[in-house]
This record gives C-alpha cells, sequence and structure tokens, in this order.
C-alpha cells in the first residue's frame, strides 16, 4: 500500500509538475521565435534572455535549454521525474486534442444561439513555421497571464479582500472565470497580431476563454496550456 502511495505521488499533477509538462511548448517557442518578426504580447521572457545572451543566438539557445534542464533536474531530484515519461505527454496530448475539438464545437453552438455565424478565426501570420511557433507561445504564455495570473491568482486576491459563503464563493468563481474569459477574448483585438474586432470572432473567444478556464480550474495548467497550443496549431496551420 505504501509503494502504491509513493508511485501515485510521483506521478500526480500539482502546479510544479504542470509546468514541467509544458516545457516542450516553452522550448518550440523560445527557440523558433527569434526567427520572426514578432512575438506573443504575453511573453515577457524572451527580450530578457536576448538581452542577457547580448543578442548572441547561440548563447540564447544554451540559455533556454539550460532554463529547462534546470527544471527537468529539479523535477527528478524532487522524485517526479516519471511524470516526463513520454507516455504523460502521449495521454496529454490526446486529452488536449479532445478538448480542443469539444471546444470548437461549444463556441460554433454558442455563437449559432445568439445568432451570430461562426466566425473565421484566423492568424495574422500564416505558414507552418510561423503558426507553429505563434501557436506554443499563445498555449503557453497566454494561459499563463489569464488562467494562472489573472483568473487563478486573482480569484484568491478576491476571497482575501471579500469573505465569502461556499454558495457565494461559486458564485463569485463563475463571475469571475466568464470577466477573465471576456478579457481573453478582448486581447486578441490589441497588438502587432490584433484581429478587427467583430462581434462574431469576439463571443467564440470569449466561449474559448471559458473552456480554457474550465480544463484550468478542474484538470490545470499542462492541459490548458496543450489544449491551446494544438487548437491555435489547429486554425493556424491546419
Amino acid at each position: 500500500m505504501t509503494e502504491q502511495t509513493s508511485a501515485l505521488e510521483k506521478t500526480a499533477s500539482g502546479p510544479w509538475t504542470d509546468l514541467g509538462l509544458t516545457l516542450p511548448v516553452f522550448i518550440a517557442y523560445h527557440l523558433g521565435v527569434v526567427f520572426l518578426p514578432v512575438r506573443n504580447a504575453a511573453d515577457w521572457v524572451t527580450l530578457e534572455l536576448i538581452e542577457l545572451a547580448e543578442n548572441d543566438m547561440t548563447l540564447y539557445a544554451a540559455l533556454t535549454l539550460g532554463i529547462a534542464s534546470v527544471y527537468v533536474g529539479v523535477l527528478v531530484m524532487a522524485g517526479r521525474g516519471k511524470v516526463l515519461h513520454w507516455q504523460r505527454f502521449f495521454w496529454l496530448m490526446l486529452e488536449a486534442i479532445a478538448y480542443a475539438v469539444a471546444m470548437r464545437f461549444a463556441a460554433t453552438y454558442v455563437v449559432g444561439k445568439v445568432a451570430l455565424a461562426p466566425p473565421p478565426v484566423s492568424g495574422s501570420y500564416s505558414g507552418l513555421f510561423s503558426g507553429l511557433v505563434l501557436s506554443m507561445g499563445a498555449g503557453f504564455y497566454e494561459e499563463l497571464a489569464f488562467r494562472v495570473g489573472l483568473f487563478g491568482v486573482g480569484f484568491k486576491a478576491l476571497k482575501v479582500l471579500f469573505p465569502m459563503t461556499s454558495v457565494q464563493r461559486m458564485l463569485w468563481w463563475l463571475g469571475w472565470g466568464l470577466l477573465t474569459s471576456m478579457l481573453f477574448s478582448l486581447w486578441h483585438y490589441v497588438g502587432p497580431l490584433a484581429d478587427p474586432l467583430d462581434a462574431r470572432s469576439f463571443v467564440f473567444r470569449w466561449t474559448c476563454g471559458a473552456v480554457f478556464t474550465l480544463i484550468y480550474k478542474f484538470r490545470g495548467f499542462a492541459p490548458a496550456v496543450w489544449t491551446h497550443a494544438l487548437y491555435d496549431v489547429w486554425v493556424l496551420v491546419l
């Protein structure tokens, strides 16, 4: 019984484990984005790494891989190396694909219910390489900013500021989730990759944001990141 419990603990999800499971997305984005004229607006790391590397791209790549290697080493030393086995990534990707397909249908259904035609959600940059890189960046940094930061940390702050009963906490949770999802949708209409503001795409993305929030709340950061990244690959590349 003790050995079984120990094995379960080593493969259990959690914030640090989830961060480890998103390392492929992090690495793929950071090694590719330096070859593009733009980066994800929520990405605050790339410029810092470039400055630290003094514009030496070899050193920049080494720093990126070094960050990932150190984190993997920490997970292994903490006894959680099993979570990085290929089987875990395989099942995580299957889960993310299922969520992405379900989300597409759900968002299209919501848009249809409010008498809006399904929007052509597309990126400003085309091409296999740029589409893949930007998808990875959106998956990692937008989930980090909106789900972990705005939704997760923000809701914890709200609970401290406004003591709530269990019923009130549920209502606040739902309201905060919808609000942060709306802000996530609005995010796509600012910056260098902004799309023209359109009611159809706005509602579509708002619904997607709500789905990402549910995934983050009930499944964790890694499934939300992979769902977002793979969905964007579907939209921008396939």
